[in-house]
């Protein structure tokens, strides 16, 4: 039997917002979560597709990040699957953000959702949107670097 690798192990992935961003700057921020949300996460049942974080009062939300309850561990709450959740920042770097994003236009995406110590983290991203001829170069790029690929292996 092997021992797990120590690091961050994933939750959730949003593959979309790489294709969709040009990501400048990843920012790790804990998640206030309930109880069946944690125990809905340890089975995987989460997904940040169209996720992003917005400031509202001085502090950080994630919305459109969803969770899927379990049945088991959800009977006596009612849960919300796609539940505003508060991200646990520090001051400092939330007024950073928060000039960043409504002088400069960027927007905060979430990128990846995993753990860390037993906590779950959620990293997000300094993001600026990509046009559609940004989009079309990335997928020529991604294209070509998997047809070299391939040609260096036959060889």
């Amino acid at each position: 039997m092997t021992k797990k690798q120590p690091g961050p192990a994933s939750i959730a992935q949003n593959k979309k917002a790489r294709f969709d961003y040009f990501i400048e700057d990843r920012i790790e921020a804990g998640l206030a979560l309930q109880g069946w949300e944690v125990k809905s996460m340890r089975a995987g049942k989460a997904q940040l597709t169209d996720s992003y974080v917005i400031f509202r009062d001085g502090e950080a939300w994630l919305l459109n990040s969803h969770v899927t309850p379990l049945n088991t561990a959800s009977t006596h709450v009612v849960a919300d699957p796609k539940r505003v959740r508060k991200l646990l920042m520090n001051r400092r770097e939330i007024d950073r953000l928060v000039g960043l994003v409504e002088r400069k236009g960027y927007t905060l995406v979430a990128l990846d959702l995993y753990w860390s110590k037993n906590r779950v983290k959620v990293a997000v991203g300094l993001a600026k949107g990509k046009k559609q001829h940004d989009k079309r170069d990335t997928a020529k790029d991604r294209d070509w670097q998997r047809d070299k690929a391939r040609a260096l292996k036959a060889h």
